[in-house]
C-alpha cells in the first residue's frame, strides 16, 4: 500500500529529570529510522523484529486512531543507538515512529511539502486531508506512548524534544513545557558505551531525590545557558546517586573535554570537545565495553522515504 520511513538523532543528557521532574538534553549524531507501512483491511499494528515492540505500536496505534481511516500498520525499526544506555534510544524511536506514521498517512491522503527557508535550509510539513501536522502533536503523541509503554519516569520532554528538533532543550516535564531550545555549537562527542545495560524500571528514585536541590542548580545553570558547566554537574551528582563511577568524566575532562558526564541513567558516560576527541579516546581506551565517537546534532527528525 503506502509506507514512509522517518529519521530521529538520539541525544545525550545535559540535567537528568528523574529527580525534580525538569530536565535537558542535547542532540548527538547517532541515528534512528523506523518505517511504517499501512495495511488495509486490518487495523493491527504489529513491529517487526523488535525486541520490545510495545512503544512502537503504541506510538502508530496513537496517531492511527486521530482519523477516521481504518488502517493497520506493519512498524521497521532500524536503530544504531545503543538501547537501554542512557542514550535516549526509546525517545529517538518514538519520534520517529510517530513521524512515520504521520508521513505514511501524508503520502495516502494529502503531501509532505518542502519549505523553504534560505538555499541552506528547509522545513519539512506534512498535510493530511489539509491539514498541517504540527511539531507539537508528534512530540505529545512520542511522550504520552513513552508513559504508556513504561519506558520513561517523567516523560522524558527533554529527550524527546532534543531528538526530535536537535540543539538543545531545557524543559519543565512536570508542566510539560519546554523552557529553552537552541542550537548546539559544533562539538565532538566521545561516548563510552558500557556492556551492561540500565533499565528505567530499575532506578531507585528515592536516592536521586536526595540530591534534588543539586539537581535544580543544575538545571538553572542550563535554563541560563551555561549547558557544559550543567552537564558536568548533573553527571557528578546522578554518577554518586546511582553508584556509576564518577572517574571516567573526569578523565575525559582531564583529556580536555568541556563537559562530560553520566547521560540518562546511565551506564553510557558523553563527553564533548571543541578540540581533537583523540585524548578522549585514548584516556578511555582501557575501559571494558566500546567506545563511539560522534558530533553534536542539530538536524530536525524528518520523513526521508
Amino acid at each position: 500500500m503506502v509506507s514512509a520511513t522517518a529519521l530521529c538523532h538520539g541525544a545525550a543528557t545535559i540535567v537528568n529529570a528523574i529527580a525534580t521532574g525538569k530536565g535537558a538534553a542535547f542532540g548527538i549524531g547517532l541515528e534512528a529510522k523506523v518505517t511504517v507501512d499501512l495495511k488495509e483491511n486490518t487495523q493491527k499494528v504489529s513491529a517487526v523484529n523488535v525486541k520490545d515492540p510495545l512503544l512502537v505500536e503504541t506510538c502508530v496505534k496513537r496517531v492511527l486512531e486521530l482519523f477516521d481511516y481504518k488502517y493497520g500498520a506493519e512498524v521497521h525499526v532500524d536503530s544504531g543507538i545503543p538501547i537501554a544506555r542512557g542514550l535516549k534510544s526509546s525517545s529517538a524511536v518514538a519520534n520517529a515512529a510517530v513521524l512515520a506514521a504521520f508521513g505514511a498517512l501524508a503520502k495516502r491522503h494529502g503531501q509532505i511539502k518542502m519549505l523553504w527557508i534560505d538555499k541552506e535550509l528547509s522545513r519539512q510539513q506534512l498535510l493530511i486531508a489539509g491539514e498541517a501536522v504540527k511539531d507539537e502533536n508528534v512530540l505529545e503523541i512520542s511522550v504520552s506512548s513513552a508513559k504508556e509503554a513504561g519506558v520513561t519516569i517523567t516523560g522524558a520532554l527533554d529527550d524527546a524534544a532534543a531528538c526530535y528538533f536537535g540543539g538543545f532543550a531545557v524543559t519543565d516535564n512536570l508542566k510539560n513545557k519546554i523552557m529553552r531550545r537552541g542550537q548546539m555549537e559544533k562539538l565532538s562527542a566521545v561516548i563510552y558505551v558500557p556492556e551492561e545495560m540500565a533499565f528505567t524500571k530499575d532506578v531507585d528514585v528515592a536516592k536521586t531525590k536526595a540530591f534534588t536541590r543539586e539537581v535544580d542548580t543544575a538545571w538553572n545553570l542550563a535554563l541560563t545557558g551555561d549547558l557544559y558547566t550543567a552537564m558536568t554537574l548533573n553527571g557528578l551528582i546522578y554518577s554518586a546517586a546511582l553508584g556509576h563511577p564518577g572517574e571516567i568524566a573526569a578523565a575525559a575532562m582531564e583529556a580536555g573535554a568541556v563537559a562530560a558526564g553520566l547521560s540518562g541513567k546511565g551506564p553510557s558516560v558523553v563527553a564533548i570537545t571543541k578540540g581533537n576527541p583523540d585524548r578522549i579516546l585514548d584516556a578511555w581506551s582501557g575501559l571494558p565495553g566500546k567506545l563511539m565517537e560522534t558530533k553534536t546534532n542539530n538536524e530536525k527528525a524528518k520523513v526521508i522515504l
